[in-house]
């Protein structure tokens, strides 16, 4: 059958948990108050602070706001399948939930990579970090990130949108790009090709980028200053644990979509494939907001006075 004439997908990964579906609904809910309160409360104080409006802080601001972007691709509709006793969704629903995660993910590991490359150029070329992180560089910069994940996310759900689908279940909690691709009776090839080079310009360019820069940093941290090794710490550390904490996630999900996984418990196959999307929205705004003192000492007189 054709995949137009599907309306909808049955999400086979939820089980039925009897009352306790009004507990976990509070957890998630709460988690995902908080995840929404941290980020957007970082991003108003990055705004409206000019003290911030540095480049470093603005692709900050932008990280969190795809920390809002990703989370509101899933918490919203997550909540509405705990509480609902027939797991389906609707065809346009989930090919909008493949639009929003796709994207989230590339434009997190594209934030990463310039803020690495930003990181680059004020460790080791200070004195031509203002000639070079102008502010319409920035802009460039952060409108890249943004612009060219929906361009490729758009022409890959082009591709599965006429697959030929032979069935309607997704053995997972949420819509995937490649758990629909797997329901195809229709040669998959193309597509598959397309996404080695999506993964490849997302994900692994990116990767290669950080790795350069950190090179570059750790290199000339071992023959710097003290003070130069202190900066670089401070700045580069958060940068570094919210770019393993989204990698793990991120691998992890890979391995799930690929490989057979029915040897894991299913509730920790479900929290593992929920990691990227839950813990780093909540992971990445505490970081920062820990460990970058004029972040962290702004948001106390904020939030105490």
């Amino acid at each position: 059958m054709n995949s137009t004439q599907v309306s909808y997908f049955i999400l086979a990964s939820f089980y039925d948990v009897g009352v306790f579906k009004y507990l976990y609904f509070i957890l998630i809910m709460s988690l995902y108050i908080l995840i929404f309160c941290t980020n957007l409360l970082l991003i108003v104080v990055i705004c409206m602070n000019r003290s911030l409006h540095e480049p470093m802080y603005l692709f900050l601001c932008s990280l969190f706001v795809n920390e809002l972007y990703g989370s509101a691709g899933l918490f919203p509709f997550l909540l509405l399948q705990i509480l609902s006793d027939v797991h389906t969704v609707s065809a346009s629903c989930c090919f909008l939930q493949i639009f929003c995660v796709f994207s989230y993910v590339c434009v997190e590991f594209l934030s990463l990579a310039v803020m690495s490359y930003d990181r680059y150029v004020a460790i080791c070329h200070p004195l031509q970090y203002n000639s070079r992180m102008t502010s319409r560089k920035v802009a460039l910069l952060v409108g890249a990130t943004w612009l060219f994940p929906i361009l490729t996310i758009v022409a890959l759900i082009s591709l599965t949108l006429p697959l030929q689908l032979c069935g309607n279940i997704i053995n997972r909690v949420y819509c995937g790009n490649y758990a629909v691709v797997k329901l195809a009776c229709s040669d998959t090839r193309l597509h598959n090709i397309y996404g080695l080079i999506y993964a490849f310009i997302a994900v692994i360019i990116p990767l290669i980028l950080i790795i350069c820069t950190y090179i570059k940093i750790l290199k000339l941290c071992f023959s710097a200053s003290k003070q130069t090794r202190q900066k670089a710490v401070s700045t580069c550390t958060p940068h570094l644990a919210s770019l393993l904490n989204f990698s793990f996630g991120c691998c992890f999900q890979l391995l799930q979509g690929r490989f057979d996984m029915s040897s894991l418990p299913n509730t920790l196959g479900i929290l593992l494939s929920l990691y990227f999307l839950t813990c780093q929205p909540l992971f990445t705004p505490v970081m920062y907001g820990l460990k970058m003192s004029k972040i962290h000492n702004i948001c106390k007189r904020l939030l105490f006075g």
